[in-house]
């Protein structure tokens, strides 16, 4: 008698995250009430501490929330300094006014700081810090190599750009937090400006270190090699693709824009996408590309899209039924009621929590651990992706 075999444990596809993140960012969007961007801001933050492996970039979250944080102190500074000025409400203090030219009069410099004005400027700031800390959260989620490996051929160098960049951040991150723990552990200090000055050169060498490597591993696999394809082929992927692109712009317009024919708009993104599509799939074939174990696609992946869709037609719903709470003044100061139509949409959002499968942590199959830890022993199970899928090597 055989015992049955264990399920096998993987991680969720990444495009999976990026479409849930960006419909809680486009419900970040749609609202100012601080209420609920505390809401959204805390569920994709409660999803990350629970989906997240040890791997590099699940770390850069909380890279994520300082910038937020940074974003609404710099809004709140700029109020305080140059804010709009004769606003009724309850003042706080006054700076000493600058006299400005007559052209200059929509400009003004110090005056009476009202605390309606300092609240307006504070929500604007925590909206923007929301919605970065919703993409931050699927750069913590999704491997940025994996997400490499789901795009179409004919993006894949455009693609390969945008991964080098989405992978600075917690690259960078890392290599920070290495170099101050090797100077903590010799005694030498990490802060202030010899700290500074002694942690920005091993990172900048490491990153130069980096570049390197992937330039040499991305040519020795062949990368940006092309297949020779006909000149009609060549004019049915680009003028398939331009049109198509034209006609999204043109779709997005009619369902966006309320004096417009609603109606019209769907069909015109229907045929752009099909026209996109076959651009893509023409343009691709320049590009023969191998994959090494794609990425399934299945229920657990449905599940946590839906959810993001879910918050996001909560929201829709709540726009077209003029639902109040959505959008807030503090003018006059008043406590903004909560809509409980967006909020229950919202917390669907937490569902990827429960859905996602659990997938094995770099560390505990000999992957990259936690500096604190030590050094590595093996690669992670992202690391040979990393390898393979950067280099574009042909099929």
């Amino acid at each position: 008698m055989t015992r049955a075999a264990a399920p096998r444990r993987r991680s969720l596809h990444p495009v999976a995250w990026w479409l849930w993140a960006a419909g809680l960012a486009i419900c970040a969007m749609r609202t100012n009430n601080p209420f609920l961007l505390a809401l959204i801001g805390a569920v994709a933050c409660f999803v990350v501490s629970v989906c997240r492996t040890n791997a590099p970039w699940s770390r850069s979250i909380a890279f994520f929330l300082r910038v937020g944080v940074l974003v609404i102190a710099i809004r709140v500074v700029i109020e305080i300094l140059f804010g709009q000025r004769g606003v009724p409400g309850h003042v706080l203090f006054n700076l000493p006014r600058v006299p400005l030219p007559s052209w200059a009069m929509a400009v003004s410099i110090g005056g009476a700081v009202t605390l309606e004005s300092i609240l307006n400027a504070a929500v604007e700031g925590l909206q923007i810090a929301v919605i970065l800390l919703c993409f931050g959260a699927a750069n913590s989620l999704a491997s940025p190599y994996r997400l490499l490996r789901s795009l179409p051929a004919v993006l894949y160098e455009t693609g390969v750009a945008v991964t080098v960049a989405l992978a600075f951040t917690p690259e960078l991150v890392l290599s920070i937090s290495v170099v101050r723990q090797a100077r903590r552990q010799r005694g030498i200090p990490v802060t202030g400006l010899r700290g500074l000055r002694g942690v920005a050169v091993p990172v900048l060498e490491s990153a130069l270190d980096r570049s390197l490597q992937l330039a040499t591993s991305m040519d020795a696999r062949g990368y940006g090699r092309r297949v020779s394809l006909g000149q009609g082929s060549r004019r049915l992927a680009s003028g398939a693709t331009t049109g198509g692109l034209l006609l999204v712009a043109v779709g997005l317009y009619g369902v966006i824009d309320s004096g417009s024919l609603f109606g019209l708009g769907l069909p015109i993104l229907a045929v752009a996408a099909v026209m996109c599509g076959v651009g893509l799939a023409v343009g691709g074939r320049r590009s023969a590309r191998s994959r090494y174990r794609p990425d399934p696609w299945r229920r657990p992946e449905w599940v946590v899209v839906g959810s993001g869709l879910v918050a996001l037609g909560a929201m829709a719903v709540a726009h077209a039924l003029n639902v109040p709470g959505l959008t807030v003044s503090f003018s006059p100061l008043a406590f903004p009621s909560i809509p409980l139509l967006p909020v229950v949409g919202i917390l669907v959002a937490a569902v990827p929590a429960i859905a996602a499968p659990r997938a094995i942590s770099p560390s505990t199959r000999g992957g990259i651990a936690d500096p604190a830890a030590g050094p590595p022993t093996a690669q992670s199970s992202d690391a040979p992706q990393a390898s393979s899928d950067l280099s574009g090597a042909p099929a």
